[in-house]
C-alpha cells in the first residue's frame, strides 16, 4: 500500500481470494474496495473460516514473512540449488517438498505429481537420492507447476478451490496420480495407483513407475 503496510491473505483450505461476486454472503469475511481502476472489489470468502487477512506494516512483515520464514519460489531454484537445500535431510522426499521454509510454493496436490513424473518414490530419504533424481525432481516442478498455472489450479470433487473469478481450475482433468487410488497408472498402463498417509497428508503414487529401487 502507499504508506508500505501490506494486506497478507492466508486462504488455507477453504478461503477463496476473488475479483467477481462470492459465492455466497453467508461466508463473505472480508472485502477491499478499490477506486479509479477496473477491479472494483477484492473479496475474501472462507466456508469454513480457517484463513486469515491481515494488515502488516513493513516492519510486522519483515518479522513474521521475512529471511527465514519461507523458502526461495520453487520456480526460481536451479537443481543445483534445490539439491543443496534438502539434500541433507533425512525425510522423505515428498514431505520435505512440503517444507515451506525450504522451498515455497509446492502443494501437497503437486508434490505427488512431480515425485512420479520423476520416478521417485515418495518415501525415499532426501539424503539417499541421486543427483539424476534431484535432476528429474527439479525438472518435473517446472514442468508441473507451469502447468498448473496455465490451467488456474486444480477444483477436486469438493468444489473448494476457485479461481480469482469464482471458476473452476482445470489441472485436475491433468492428475495421474493425485485422488486415483485404485485406478490404473496414466504411465505404465496397468498398476493400481496407491494411496498413503505422510505427516497427515495424503499422498498417490505408482508402486511400478515409483519402486524405491534407484532408477
Amino acid at each position: 500500500m502507499d504508506s508500505g503496510d501490506r494486506l497478507v491473505f492466508e486462504p488455507r483450505m477453504t478461503g477463496l481470494v476473488l475479483v467477481a461476486d462470492p459465492p455466497t454472503t453467508e461466508h463473505l469475511r472480508f472485502r477491499l474496495d478499490l477506486a479509479d481502476g477496473p477491479i472494483p472489489h477484492v473479496w475474501y470468502w472462507d466456508r469454513r473460516g480457517l484463513g486469515s487477512v491481515r494488515l502488516l506494516s513493513p516492519e510486522q512483515f519483515a518479522d513474521q514473512l521475512g529471511a527465514g520464514s519461507l523458502g526461495p519460489d520453487a520456480l526460481a531454484l536451479s537443481a543445483d540449488e534445490l539439491r543443496q537445500r534438502l539434500r541433507q535431510s533425512r525425510r522423505a522426499i515428498k514431505v520435505a517438498l512440503l517444507d515451506q521454509r525450504a522451498v515455497a510454493g509446492i502443494g501437497n496436490l503437486y508434490a505427488s505429481e512431480i515425485l512420479h513424473l520423476a520416478c521417485v518414490h515418495p518415501a525415499k530419504r532426501c539424503d539417499l537420492l541421486t543427483a539424476d533424481q534431484w535432476r528429474a525432481i527439479h525438472a518435473r516442478i517446472v514442468e508441473v507447476l507451469e502447468l498448473a498455472i496455465r490451467h488456474e489450479g486444480s477444483t477436486l470433487s469438493d468444489g473448494t478451490y476457485r479461481n480469482a473469478l469464482n471458476q473452476s481450475g482445470g489441472f485436475q482433468n491433468h492428475h495421474r496420480v493425485y485422488d486415483r487410488a485404485g485406478q490404473p497408472c496414466r504411465s505404465c498402463g496397468k498398476t493400481p495407483i496407491v494411496r498413503i498417509v505422510q505427516a497427515q497428508r495424503a499422498t498417490f503414487y505408482c508402486p511400478e513407475c515409483q519402486s524405491k529401487r534407484a532408477r
